[in-house]
């Protein structure tokens, strides 16, 4: 191989072949003198030459393009030839005359060879795995078809067999009626024989008394006989032939063929009954059927489910019977009613009884059943905290009382130091026992919530301030522990004033039917001192002793129910419902039903603001999830799905509805009430307050205030912020918004301003009604007050001037004043009543005539005064009036 032709290894090139192609550039021209280069490129097809060095070049080139590139080593670069094809390679930098080493071009082959025996490998394991898939894709399509044969025959079966049911039916059907159209021609025949029969009988009867009487008639009556009995046995005769070939035929045949005299008369004994004979006999048959003149079908005995109002049409669709015979059966029982009309349960059940059927009587109100649950067994009940309500009159330290037991402070964010909610906690003692308290307000206008906390309610802790005593509330407290018939603990409060009196209030508790053990009674009484923490742990004992004697018990596993302590709409949060769990336990994610409202429990919330994933008995919590805000005071129970909560929602919901649209019955007191309200003056007014608890007792109160000139109005109370709906309603209906604890939001405040509509915000309910007791009191007309100046007598009445007549008077009684009023009575009837025009005395003007003096007097628009008259003086003021 010589030096020009041999492949060779340089540091800075690259191994490969020398180009093939020639390029060049040639101008193309267009039309219009246009033109463009044109870059042109010639292949020529690379020869070699046969040599001594042609094998080695053709081993070093194939070695060349399948060995690996070595790290480190490079291809030698070709450098540009010239026409002869082949370009030089560069010799390596190191000199000598070296191409590739033997090593190199068998660790070369060697590649080759391993990459032909991979590619071989690869090759047939390709072959191997695309058999492999022919024969699963072959298998799957075998079953495939198989699976196919198989369904078809299938389907092919069951179409079979119900073409043979159906073939098997129709053919017993038309058996059953050609046997009852045989039966029928037979009692047909039977009945045209016993008629025949029967004319004979009479024939023959009037032809042997002819005879015995002897006239020409009876031959005559013989002959006609005669042809009348041929022509009858003629006609059965035909009737039986006629009979007869039906049975033979199967069916009759209906007439075909062009109908004409002679073919009418000839086919006489073949005439048929028209299809319109045959709807009227059927017509008939039903209406005997219905009337029950014929023999009466069998009726198949239904159960009818029959609910509180039921129309015509429905109950006959429940019964299977047609509306016709239900409307009949009613008219028997003196209803007159249509297919649309409405029957109540009671007479729809005589109507059912009526057909032989069964009756189930269901209402409404049965969605609720067994919401609540059936009781626990004893086994599964455990024991549970105490649930105490802490009850007493205002201001006498229930909430500090409560904050001593919990080491909390409450009052300090009560407004104005007093309780307007139901507060709810739990407090752990030191030995692990819990009692849960519930907290009461006190003041009087929060009647229905300390009714609410009795209810619910194992024990009651009744504070009693040392140095007040009993109080109107604290008795109220008391009637309601009683009426719930619950436990009573009293607790003597604010031990450590001055003025602390605890004997007094032991003494006060008597007149109640109160008698604490230190009197010989067996209610326990505890002196406490909030303040101070004195005596706290004693109230703990007997609480737990009272729980004790009590054995509260519940079952923790099972459907939790309770009660709905306090309900609110917080921004943010949705409507929020504080809960106390009676039995079971409550989860989150359980769906429960509160009062008409109903939710899915989505976080469960103690007093201290922590999360729990569940809450068992006698434990209160904050329930988010609800979808309304419910009733203070509604019971709450645990459903097992959605479409069941919704079903009691609307229910209870709808029972609302109605409650609200029944008008009350009529009555005469109603009317003349009715009267009444229509003339008070109406004061409107919106509420909107923080809770459920303290809007029922603002509407409460302010239902209370007023008289039988003006009372108020509540147009609309809710639970929420003030919104610019309502807005809109109090300035449609000239009313007032009260704010209870809550805020108008700016599109509110914007339309208020804009509609002039007063919005009045309160945190404290007693100043609530107090200024609302002002306003009302400020729409009324100011009552007027008369007041007696004086009494005098008609002494002698002479002629003043012209025309008038003037009094002369002695004043016997106060004083006459000129310009009051007047009042003239005679014989204790009053005959003129005005103003004193002229006050004398002798010729002089004066203002007023003391008691024991003579005056003259005349009067506006009145001459007719005689002598002994009374004249009574007074005077009318103006007071504002007070609710």
């Amino acid at each position: 191989m010589s030096d020009e032709k041999k492949l060779t290894l340089s540091g800075r090139g690259t191994l490969g072949a020398g180009k093939g192609v020639e390029t060049g550039k040639v101008r193309q021209s267009f039309s219009h003198g246009r033109s463009k280069p044109v870059v042109v490129e010639r292949k020529r097809k690379r020869t070699l030459k046969k040599g001594p060095g042609a094998a080695a070049d053709a081993d070093a080139a194939t070695n060349e393009q399948a060995a690996p590139q070595k790290t480190g080593e490079a291809k030698p670069a070709p450098t540009g030839g010239g026409r002869g094809g082949a370009q030089k390679p560069r010799r390596p930098q190191g000199g000598g005359r070296g191409g590739l080493t033997q090593a190199e071009i068998a660790a070369r082959t060697g590649a080759l060879r391993q990459a032909q025996e991979e590619a071989e490998r690869r090759k047939v394991e390709e072959e191997r795995r695309r058999r492999e898939e022919e024969a699963l894709r072959k298998a799957r399509e075998a079953e495939q078809a198989q699976a196919e044969q198989e369904e078809a025959a299938a389907e092919t079966e069951a179409r079979r067999r119900a073409e043979e049911a159906a073939k098997q039916a129709a053919e017993d059907k038309a058996r059953k009626a050609r046997e009852q159209e045989e039966r029928r021609k037979a009692e047909e025949a039977a009945r045209l024989e016993q008629e025949s029969e029967e004319a004979r009988k009479r024939t023959e009867r009037a032809r042997a008394a002819a005879r015995a009487a002897g006239t020409p008639e009876a031959e005559s009556a013989d002959s006609a006989g005669a042809r009348k009995k041929k022509g009858a046995k003629g006609a059965a005769a035909k009737k039986a032939e006629a009979a007869k070939a039906s049975k033979g035929r199967g069916e009759e045949k209906r007439r075909s063929g062009k109908l004409t005299v002679t073919r009418a008369l000839a086919d006489d004994d073949e005439r048929q009954r028209s299809e319109a004979a045959a709807k009227r006999r059927e017509r008939r048959r039903r209406q005997r059927e219905i009337a029950g003149d014929g023999d009466k079908a069998e009726r198949k005995s239904r159960e009818v489910v029959i609910p509180e109002a039921i129309t015509v049409q429905e109950l006959a669709q429940r019964m299977a019977e047609k509306a016709p015979a239900v409307i009949k059966a009613l008219m028997g029982m003196g209803v007159m009613a249509t297919i649309n009309q409405t029957l109540d349960q009671d007479t729809a059940q005589l109507v059912v009884e009526e057909f032989g059927h069964k009756v189930k009587r269901v209402s409404e109100a049965d969605v609720e059943e067994g919401l609540i649950g059936d009781e626990d067994d004893a086994g599964d009940l455990r024991s549970r905290a105490p649930v105490v309500t802490v009850m007493g009159h205002v201001d006498h330290g229930k909430t500090s009382l409560l904050d001593a037991l919990r080491k909390t402070d409450v009052v300090a964010g009560e407004a104005g130091g007093i309780t307007q909610h139901i507060g709810a906690y739990q407090v752990q003692l030191g030995d692990g026992n819990k009692i849960t308290f519930l907290d009461t307000p006190g003041h009087e206008a929060f009647t229905q919530m300390r009714q609410r906390g009795a209810g619910v309610t194992d024990i009651v802790v009744l504070v009693v301030a040392a140095d007040d005593g009993i109080m109107p509330q604290t008795v109220e407290a008391i009637n309601h522990a009683k009426a719930a018939e619950v436990p009573i603990i009293v607790a003597i409060n604010k031990i450590d004033k001055p003025g602390a009196d605890p004997t007094r209030v032991r003494n006060e508790l008597l007149q109640h039917e109160l008698v604490v053990e230190a009197m010989g009674g067996d209610i326990q009484d505890v002196e406490v001192s909030a303040l101070q923490g004195t005596n706290l742990d004693k109230l703990e004992e007997a609480i737990l002793l009272q729980s004790e004697l009590l054995e509260l018990k519940a079952n923790p596993d099972r459907n939790a129910d309770g009660v709905v302590i306090e309900a609110k709409l917080e921004r943010g949060r949705g409507p929020v419902a504080s809960l106390l769990v009676r039995r079971g336990t409550l989860k989150v994610g359980d769906v429960f039903v509160a009062g008409a409202e109903w939710g899915r429990v989505r976080a469960l919330v103690d007093e201290r603001g922590q999360q729990l994933k569940s809450a068992g008995p006698a434990q209160p919590v904050e329930v988010l999830g609800l979808q309304g805000t419910p009733s203070a005071g509604d019971d709450f129970a645990v459903v097992e799905n959605e479409a069941r909560a919704r079903e009691i929602h609307e229910y209870r919901q709808e029972k609302l509805r109605s409650k609200r649209t029944t008008a009350a019955p009529a009555s005469l007191e109603s009317m003349f009430s009715a009267i009444r309200e229509k003339q008070a003056t109406e004061f409107p007014i919106v509420v909107k307050g923080d809770v459920q608890g303290s809007v029922e007792a603002i509407v409460s109160s302010l239902e209370k205030i007023g008289n039988e000139d003006i009372r108020a109005r509540v147009l609309h109370a809710a639970v929420g912020g003030i919104t610019e709906s309502d807005v809109t309603l109090a300035a449609a209906s000239e009313a007032i918004i009260l704010g209870f604890n809550v805020r108008a939001n700016k599109q509110a405040r914007d339309a208020a301003e804009q509609n002039g509509v007063a919005i009045q915000y309160y945190a404290v309910i007693y100043d609530l009604i107090d200024d609302m007791r002002e306003l009302m009191a400020g729409q009324l007309a100011p009552e007027v007050r008369e007041e007696t100046l004086g009494l005098a007598e008609v002494r002698e009445v002479f002629t003043a001037g012209k025309r008038g007549r003037a009094a002369g008077c002695l004043v016997l009684d106060g004083k006459m004043r000129a310009g009051a009023k007047c009042r003239i009575l005679r014989d204790d009837v009053v005959v003129y009543e005005g103003d004193i025009a002229s006050l004398r005395r002798f010729k002089d003007d004066v203002r007023e005539v003391e008691a024991g003096t003579e005056c003259g007097l005349m009067f506006a628009n009145f001459m007719d005064v005689k002598k002994g008259d009374q004249i009574e003086c007074y005077v009318q003021t103006e007071h504002a009036r007070q609710l």
